[in-house]
């Protein structure tokens, strides 16, 4: 009993001492109350592969764009708090002539004429909290809480022997996430945004539509706690 006495007099000590530490951190207005903020990130690619062949690949030819669009407004509720709106749209366009998979001497698999087109789009309510780094008034790090909803359409067209069939998709998507990220500014109202998403809980649910006839449903749900280099954001934005 008397050890234990002893061990929580001990416990107790530190614990005092360590409240008295203060490291003096004065927090710094970054982002004043009343500042609007808007922006865009914009991104483009496209590919095109003639005869290309990569392990079990052979024969690969194909071509395709992506083009993706995503406005953001936010609106600083009070010193280094904002909240705001995000709007995405994409889209992707596939066109497959031929591939051939190659597992062994004796077994591949052609897939020749293949069409897909993709649209996606999203509505996204963020939450923003500044952090500043130091007394620099051109860095300062963001934790960004999103709210997303959206879905997508898509078409896939196969040919096979004269034969052609469809399949057409709806989609309907949830996500709850969390993204930091880093903000610098190139004058007083330019800034250039990085962030990517480290946290999120997504639901999906599927629908397709074959060839007007069959009919098939799938549901997904997620939860991710790593760092998503899918969703690393590059961006432009004005703070007015």
């Amino acid at each position: 009993m008397k050890k234990i006495l002893l061990f929580l007099l001990f416990i107790w000590g530190i614990t005092a001492q360590a409240q008295e530490f203060k490291r003096n951190i004065e927090p710094r207005t970054f982002v004043p109350k009343g500042q609007w903020i808007v922006g865009s990130s914009v991104s483009y690619s496209e590919h095109n592969e003639q005869n290309y062949q990569f392990l079990i690949v052979d024969g690969f030819n194909s071509d395709g764009y992506t083009f993706k669009v995503s406005p953001m407004f936010c609106y600083a509720l009070k010193d280094n708090l904002a909240a705001g709106g995000r709007f995405s749209y994409g889209r992707t366009l596939t066109k497959l002539d031929g591939v051939t998979l190659n597992l062994d001497d004796d077994t591949n698999f052609d897939v020749n004429d293949l069409y897909q087109l993709k649209h996606s789009y999203s509505v996204i309510s963020i939450l923003r909290n500044y952090i500043n780094i130091g007394t620099s008034k051109r860095f300062a790090l963001f934790a960004e809480t999103r709210l997303e909803m959206g879905g997508s359409q898509s078409k896939v067209v196969t040919k096979n022997g004269g034969k052609l069939s469809g399949t057409y998709s709806t989609t309907a998507d949830f996500g709850l996430g969390v993204a930091p990220g880093i903000v610098a500014f190139i004058n007083n109202y330019t800034a250039v945004e990085v962030s990517v998403g480290v946290l999120g809980l997504d639901f999906s649910k599927v629908k397709q539509t074959t060839d007007q006839v069959y009919v098939g449903e799938r549901s997904s749900s997620s939860a991710n706690f790593k760092i998503n280099l899918f969703s690393i954001g590059l961006g432009i934005a004005f703070y007015l």
